[in-house]
């Protein structure tokens, strides 16, 4: 597929961006190639002893060569130079972008977090990124972090790579462009955009500021959960997600490299836009999902489903301990079970549950949209007083959600939280919903089954 290169004015970055339609290539793990300039891709080869237009043919792995072929993540590209064309690494000051561990030890208690377009929008994209929680750490390649960030100000003359981990950006308000390597992604609320470890880019405003999460992956690349009983078609399908087409720019212009490596900042002159990749092939690439496709599974009979049956990205770990990072998404759908109680039943889970609110109607007013709770393993939650009361007396008609969407979180490890986190960002007091349960025990009361009338 071929696209012709954008070049880039550079004062045009110092603001917001005029949006235009961009082109995507569709499904998620297929091999992919693009070309914005014709004829540039070899043919029968990777590495030809000349690559057309005077390129040069440079290998980006994300997997180990060896992994088997249905995990196997690397693309080829062909750009102006190669990555290795730039100055020496220095230590920047990290700013509130953390890794864990941290100081504060894990908390077994329910902690939210009111919206994040609270925050004051201030700097570019890197500046903002300020990290509420996470597990794990990049040496041991396991675990993640979740940050925010809120910014008013494109990238200029900067980009950034992440050598820890992928990065799933999840935006709130405002609109990004993400400028890759291998391409251009416009997301917005509603829709999530995931950038492969090491994978450079530069964040553009489409409007004048925006705020939302970060998700930062250290384990295993995420990849579609498999379907099992449920056959080839639900959830996320594979055709839903974009993939960007080559787009390049030929800029010699000082521009600063922020690394992220081993949890600190490093920052290393050029003296050219390193986003020049003429064209590349492969399955290792960045992509946007929009949740409004995500097809949900749900009962038909009785029950509350288990939060898996949302699994939208998967970055594995345990198979019975529990995922790495798995992402749900929890949209619109129909509620139909009969004789159930509808909203989630308290639990008890093995795993740690972060919960973003990005839109529509959530259980509890004290929260909304841009609101996040964090509950680690084994503590205990589930619906608070009042709706419990109103799931209770609630009529099992259907129901249509229509305009929910959550990003669910999942992973085994126990989350830590930041100083940032106590005192960056508005917490709720999420735990009061369920003060005031009234005790309905009666030992001689007659038994109520699934087929009986009353509840």
């Amino acid at each position: 597929m071929t696209d012709i290169a954008e070049r880039t004015d550079t004062a045009s970055h110092r603001a917001t961006i005029a949006p235009a339609t961009l082109t995507y290539q569709n499904g998620l793990g297929n091999e992919l190639e693009t070309e914005a300039l014709p004829g540039t891709l070899p043919l029968g080869q990777n590495s030809p002893q000349k690559v057309a237009h005077g390129l040069v043919s440079e290998l980006i792995s994300g997997t180990t060569f060896t992994a088997p072929r249905a995990v196997n993540r690397r693309s080829y590209s062909f750009r102006i130079r190669p990555s290795a064309s730039h100055g020496t690494f220095e230590r920047i000051d990290n700013g509130n972008l953390l890794t864990p561990p941290f100081d504060l030890p894990p908390s077994p208690n329910s902690t939210a977090w009111g919206s994040v377009s609270s925050m004051t929008p201030n700097g570019d994209f890197v500046d903002s990124l300020a990290t509420l929680c996470g597990n794990g750490s990049p040496e041991s390649q396991s675990g993640m972090a979740v940050h925010v960030y809120s910014t008013n100000r494109s990238m200029v003359d900067r980009v950034f790579s992440d050598a820890d981990g992928e990065l799933m950006i999840v935006p709130q308000t405002g609109r990004l462009r993400v400028f890759t390597e291998l391409g251009k992604l416009d997301i917005g609320m509603g829709e999530i955009a995931v950038v492969p470890r090491g994978l450079k880019f530069r964040v553009e405003l489409l409007d004048d500021s925006a705020q939302g999460f970060v998700f930062e992956n250290f384990g295993l690349p995420m990849r579609l959960p498999e379907l099992g009983l449920l056959g080839t078609n639900a959830l996320a399908n594979v055709n839903d997600f974009e993939i960007p087409v080559a787009a390049f720019e030929d800029e010699e212009r000082p521009v600063q490299m922020v690394h992220k490596y081993a949890g600190n900042l490093w920052s290393a002159p050029l003296d050219h836009s390193p986003l020049d990749v003429v064209a590349w092939r492969g399955n290792l690439y960045p992509y946007k999902y929009n949740l409004d496709r995500f097809v949900p599974i749900g009962p038909t009979a009785v029950d509350h489903p288990d939060p898996s049956v949302f699994a939208l990205l998967s970055s594995p770990s345990d198979p019975i301990l529990g995922p790495n990072f798995d992402v749900m998404a929890l949209t619109p759908r129909w509620l139909v079970a009969e004789g159930t109680f509808r909203p989630p039943g308290y639990h008890r889970n093995c795993v740690v549950e972060f919960s973003v609110f990005i839109d529509g109607d959530f259980a509890g007013k004290e929260l909304g949209a841009g609101s996040s709770i964090l509950n680690n393993n084994w503590t205990p939650h589930g619906p608070g007083t009042q709706l419990w009361e109103m799931g209770r007396e609630a009529p099992a008609l259907p129901m249509k959600i229509d305009t929910q969407k959550i990003l669910l979180i999942e992973s085994r490890f126990p989350m830590q939280t930041t100083q940032f986190a106590e005192t960056g960002l508005a917490k709720v007091a999420h735990a009061k919903q369920w003060d005031g349960f009234t005790k309905r025990f009666e030992p001689g009361a007659p038994v109520v089954g699934r087929f009986d009338d009353g509840v």
